[in-house]
């Protein structure tokens, strides 16, 4: 009877021993058989928030007098922003230069003017269309008397940190869909995810002529593992 017993414990030994063997085999065999893929996400959004710079100067010899015709220029500007729909509170103001033409020696130029007097008044808002709107609406300050210098508004989103989950999921998605068609055609079964990167996250233009539209884009890297 104790024959019998250390016979079966001897096969079970046998067969444990046989099948973790079988498993070691299987995963020197199949420990290089991953594919790696990228998967790609992609959104056009509109713009929320915009920067958009106005600058103006002014020329003389007086300083006092100067210094009020700039604050006078700078202030039709600023009505004319708070009319057109910008609020107050979403324009600065910056403090004028002013620049001495005839401390600069070097130059040999007669000038009519000694001094220059220049300033920015700068919009910084999320309304993006409201700007848009104003930005059409410019030569009513050149029939004021202003004249601008007006640069190109800088559009951002600032929201993508919320697009960002849902933009790698689906990022995420599209690249096993692609290790899977990858599989199938090498007959294999997909495994499960071995690395995986972050995510690089892009924000451009659209094109050159509607930088208020931005496109959105997240390319990751995916490792899978081959059964």
């Amino acid at each position: 009877m104790n024959k019998i017993k250390e016979a079966a414990i001897i096969a079970v030994g046998m067969v444990i021993m046989g099948w973790t063997l079988k498993c070691g085999i299987d995963n020197f065999v199949n420990k290089d058989r991953i594919v790696t893929v990228k998967g790609l996400a992609e959104r056009e959004v509109p713009a929320d928030r915009v920067t958009w710079s106005i600058s103006t100067t002014e020329m003389g010899d007086n300083l006092p007098v100067l210094y009020q015709r700039i604050s006078e220029q700078a202030g039709k500007i600023k009505n004319f922003l708070v009319t057109n729909g910008i609020p107050e509170s979403e324009i600065t103001i910056n403090p004028p230069t002013v620049n001495d033409l005839e401390a600069n020696t070097w130059s040999e130029n007669k000038k009519n003017y000694r001094y220059t007097a220049h300033t920015t008044v700068t919009v910084y808002t999320n309304k993006v269309e409201q700007v848009n709107k104003v930005i059409y609406k410019q030569g009513d300050l050149l029939q004021q008397g202003v004249a601008i210098e007006s640069g190109s508004p800088d559009y951002e989103y600032a929201s993508f940190q919320k697009m960002k989950p849902q933009m790698m999921a689906e990022a995420i998605k599209n690249a096993q869909q692609t290790a899977e068609q990858f599989a199938e055609a090498s007959e294999s079964k997909l495994g499960g995810i071995q690395t995986a990167g972050q995510g690089q996250f892009e924000i451009d233009d659209r094109d050159q002529n509607t930088p208020y539209i931005k496109k959105l884009r997240v390319v990751t890297t995916v490792t899978y593992t081959l059964r």
